[in-house]
C-alpha cells in the first residue's frame, strides 16, 4: 500500500477532482444531484473510507514544530506502508497547543490530539491505530451524530477554551483544507454568495448587512452597512473595494490566521460586498511579513477565477470583480484608511485629514470602502443565516460576534471567537485558562498601542465597542494581552508609547512631538539617580506633572484616528495605576521589580556559599568576597541586571525590596527626591 499525501487529483490541489469542482460551482445555480450531496458528505468528513491525518500548518503551528510533525507522518506511513490521507489544515485557535495533530478512522469520529512533536508522531499513531487513545495527548474529539464516539474522550467543543466560544468568522478555522475548493463549497461555501448575486439586488444586501448590526471590526466600530450605502449612493464610473489585512497590532494575528485558515472565507465576502456597494475592483491590502497567508491567498485567487467564481461575469450573472494583492511594507500608520489609501497609489503612506471620507473620495479620487478581514469574514454567515440571527447575538449596541488574540499572562494563548457582551473575566478565566503559576491578575490590554488597560476592578465589563470606552479602553482589531503582577504599568506605557512614537508618519506635529516628548518623560521615570547629572531630576518631575496634560492635547488635535488614540495607553494607567507612577517618581521605586536602573539586588548572608558565579557575572563589578564566604553587593555599582539572580544556586540573591525602612539604610538612596 503506499502513502496518499493531500489527494492532488485535482488541478487546485485539493481532495476532489475538475469535475467535481465544477459540479459543485454549477450546484450553486441550481439544485444539487443525490450524488453531488453523497460527493459533499464525503469531502466534508461525515465519515471516511480509509484513515485520514490533519496537522495543523498555520503560522503557530509551523512555528512550534508542525513541518518535523508532518514530516515524521509520512516517514511513519512510508515505513508502514498505509494508505492514508494526510491534510494540512489552518489553525483552531487554540495555539498554546501546538503542533496539532487530529486522527479520523472509518466509522470513528476525529480526535484531535496536542503538541504532537516529531518525536511522538510514532508512538501516537501505533496506539490509534490499533484503537487505543492516549488520554493524556487527547484535547477531545469532534462530536459527530453520525459516527461512533471514543469512550472517556471529552468532545472538543466541552474543553473549556472552546464550550463559551460561538464561532461565525472561525467555524471552518483548522477543520479543512484551506486550499481545498470542493471542501468549502461542500460546508456551504459560496452559497451565501450565489444568493446575494441571484436572489437579491445591491440595495437588499446592503439594507440586510445594516439590519444585522454588523459594525466593522478593524477599531472604529462604524456600523458596516451604513458605510457601503454612503459609498453606493455616489455616483461614479469605477468605485472600490479594499479589505484591510495590515494588522500592525503587538499582540494581533487575528487578520493572518483567518486568510491563512479559510481564505475562501475572505473571498467571498469581498464579492458580496463589491456587490453591494458597485465596485469592479477590490485589493487586499496585506503585510509583507505574513508569506503564508499572501501564499494562500494567491492560491486560492487563482483558484476562484478559473471555476467563475471571480473574474468576469461571476456565476454566469454580468458581475465581475478583480482581486488585486497589495503587500504593505510593516508600517503601522497604514492601518489608517486614508493611509493605506495613499500606499496603495505608491504614494508615501500618510493620512489626510477628512472630510471627504473615502466612501465618496478615496482611491485614485473614487468612492472606496474599507473593511477588515474580520467584517469581510462575516458576510457570508450573516447572509445565509439571515440577517435576524446575527443581530440575536450580543449587545445592543454591538451585535454578532468578535474575534480575539488572546496572549500574555495566560494559560491558553489563541484565537477566540465570542459573542458580544461576554464579561472579559469568561474570557480570561474560562476561556484562557486563567494566570499561570499561581500569579495575580494585572490588568489587560485591548485594542493594541491605540487601546487601553483594563484593571482588576473592571473585569467584570463587557465586551462592547461602549463599555469599553468608558473604561478607558477600546475594542479595536482585537488584540487581548493579559498581564500578571510581575508587570510594571509604567513599563508597559513606555513599551506602547515607543512603539507609537517610532510609528508615527510624522506629519502632524501633535504626534510626532507629542509622542516623543511622552516617551521621554516616561524613560525619565524608570531611569536611576546614577544616570542622571544636572537638572534631570527636577525634568523628570516636571515631565510627570504635565504627562496628563500633553496627553489630552495630542488627543485633541492629532490629524489621524491613530495620533488621536496614541496617548490611551498612558492615560489608562494613569487612571487606574498611579500609584505605580508615583512609586516610580517619589520613591525612585520599581514595585514590579521590572525598571533594571531602579533595580537594586542584595545577597542573603546565610543562604550565600561564597561559589563566586555572581562575582565572575557581574558585568559591573558590584559583588565583592572571598571565596567560600558570604558576597556583598555594593549599591552604588549595581546596575540591576539581574545576572547574579541568573546564575546563584542557592538562591541567596534576590531583590531588595525599596521600602521606606529599607531606603534609610542605603544612604544614596535616601536623599529625598526633592533635593534630587
Amino acid at each position: 500500500m503506499s502513502t496518499t499525501v493531500t489527494n492532488k487529483t485535482c488541478a487546485c490541489g485539493c481532495h476532489g477532482s475538475d469535475e467535481l469542482c465544477a459540479a459543485l460551482v454549477a450546484a450553486l445555480t441550481g439544485e444539487a444531484t443525490p450524488a453531488l450531496e453523497t460527493q459533499k458528505d464525503a469531502l466534508r468528513r461525515s465519515d471516511v473510507q480509509k484513515p485520514a491525518i490533519f496537522v495543523g500548518a498555520g503560522t503557530c503551528g509551523l512555528g512550534a514544530g508542525a513541518k518535523k510533525t508532518i514530516a515524521a507522518v509520512e516517514a511513519y506511513l512510508a515505513e508502514k506502508q498505509l494508505d492514508i490521507d494526510v491534510v494540512e489544515v489552518g489553525c483552531i485557535g487554540m495555539c498554546s497547543a501546538e503542533p496539532l495533530l487530529d486522527v479520523q478512522l472509518p466509522g470513528k469520529a476525529r480526535v484531535s490530539f496536542m503538541q504532537v512533536k516529531g518525536d511522538k508522531v510514532a508512538k501516537l499513531l501505533d496506539a490509534v491505530l490499533a484503537g487505543d487513545i492516549p488520554k493524556d495527548m487527547a484535547m477531545g474529539q469532534f462530536r459527530s451524530p453520525n459516527l461512533a464516539m471514543w469512550p472517556g474522550i471529552p468532545c472538543l467543543d466541552e474543553h473549556p477554551f472552546f464550550a463559551q466560544q460561538t464561532r461565525f468568522v472561525l467555524a471552518q478555522c483548522g477543520v479543512s483544507d484551506p486550499l481545498s475548493l470542493p471542501e468549502y463549497l461542500a460546508w456551504d461555501g459560496y452559497k451565501a454568495m450565489a444568493k446575494a448575486l441571484l436572489q437579491m439586488n445591491p440595495d437588499q444586501v446592503c439594507d440586510d448587512i445594516e439590519k444585522s448590526g454588523l459594525r466593522g471590526r478593524g477599531g472604529g466600530g462604524f456600523p458596516t452597512g451604513k458605510k457601503w450605502k454612503f459609498a453606493r449612493a455616489q455616483q461614479s464610473e469605477q468605485k472600490y473595494l479594499i479589505c484591510n489585512a495590515d494588522e500592525g497590532d503587538p499582540g494581533a494575528f487575528m487578520d493572518r490566521a483567518v486568510i491563512e485558515s479559510a481564505p475562501y472565507r475572505l473571498l467571498e465576502g469581498m464579492v458580496i460586498a463589491a456587490y453591494g456597494i458597485g465596485a469592479t475592483k477590490a485589493y487586499v491590502y496585506i503585510r509583507a511579513e505574513y508569506p503564508l497567508a499572501i501564499e494562500r491567498l494567491k492560491a486560492t485567487i487563482a483558484e476562484a477565477k478559473k471555476y467563475g467564481l471571480l473574474g468576469d461575469n461571476i456565476l454566469g450573472t454580468g458581475f465581475h470583480l478583480d482581486i488585486i494583492i497589495k503587500m504593505g511594507a510593516g508600517a503601522f500608520v497604514c492601518g489608517e484608511e486614508t493611509a493605506l489609501i495613499h500606499s496603495i497609489e505608491g504614494k508615501r503612506g500618510m493620512p489626510r485629514p477628512r472630510p471627504p471620507v473615502p466612501a465618496v473620495k478615496g482611491l485614485f479620487g473614487k468612492p472606496t470602502i474599507i473593511n477588515n478581514v474580520e467584517t469581510l469574514a462575516n458576510l457570508a454567515p450573516i447572509l445565509l443565516k439571515g440577517a435576524d440571527t446575527y443581530a440575536a447575538l450580543g449587545t445592543q449596541g454591538s451585535k454578532g460576534t468578535k474575534v480575539f488574540a488572546l496572549s500574555g499572562k495566560v494559560n491558553n494563548t489563541g484565537l477566540v471567537e465570542v459573542a458580544m457582551g461576554m464579561p472579559v473575566r469568561k474570557i480570561i478565566y474560562e476561556i484562557g485558562g486563567g494566570i499561570p503559576n499561581g500569579k495575580e491578575f494585572k490588568a489587560v490590554q485591548m485594542g493594541g498601542p491605540s487601546g487601553g488597560c483594563i484593571p482588576t476592578q473592571h473585569l467584570d465589563i463587557e465586551v462592547d465597542y461602549e463599555s469599553l470606552k468608558r473604561v478607558g479602553a477600546i475594542m479595536g482589531s482585537g488584540g487581548m494581552v493579559v498581564m500578571d503582577e510581575d508587570n510594571c504599568m509604567v513599563d508597559v506605557a513606555k513599551f506602547f508609547m515607543d512603539f507609537i512614537q517610532r510609528e508615527s508618519c510624522g506629519k502632524c506635529i501633535p504626534c510626532r512631538e507629542g509622542t516623543r516628548r511622552m516617551l521621554e518623560i516616561l524613560q525619565r521615570a524608570t531611569r536611576g539617580r546614577r544616570s542622571e547629572s544636572g537638572n534631570d531630576a527636577l525634568e523628570r518631575f516636571r515631565g510627570m506633572v504635565y504627562l496628563e496634560r500633553l496627553a489630552n492635547v495630542i488627543k485633541d488635535t492629532s490629524l489621524c484616528g491613530l495620533g488621536q488614540t496614541a496617548p490611551n495607553p498612558v492615560l489608562s494607567t494613569l487612571r487606574w495605576f498611579r500609584d505605580e507612577y508615583e512609586a516610580h517618581i517619589y520613591e525612585r521605586r520599581c514595585p514590579a521589580g521590572v525598571c533594571q536602573e531602579l533595580r537594586t539586588f542584595t545577597i542573603d548572608q546565610e543562604l550565600c556559599k561564597g561559589c563566586a558565579l555572581c562575582l565572575k557575572r557581574c558585568p559591573a563589578g558590584a559583588i565583592i568576597g572571598e571565596p567560600k564566604k558570604a558576597h556583598y553587593i555594593i549599591a552604588d555599582k549595581c546596575i540591576g541586571c539581574g545576572s547574579c539572580v541568573d546564575v546563584c544556586k542557592s538562591g541567596a540573591v534576590h531583590l531588595l525590596e525599596m521600602a521606606e525602612d529599607m531606603l534609610r539604610t542605603d544612604e544614596t538612596a535616601a536623599e529625598p527626591v526633592a533635593q534630587a
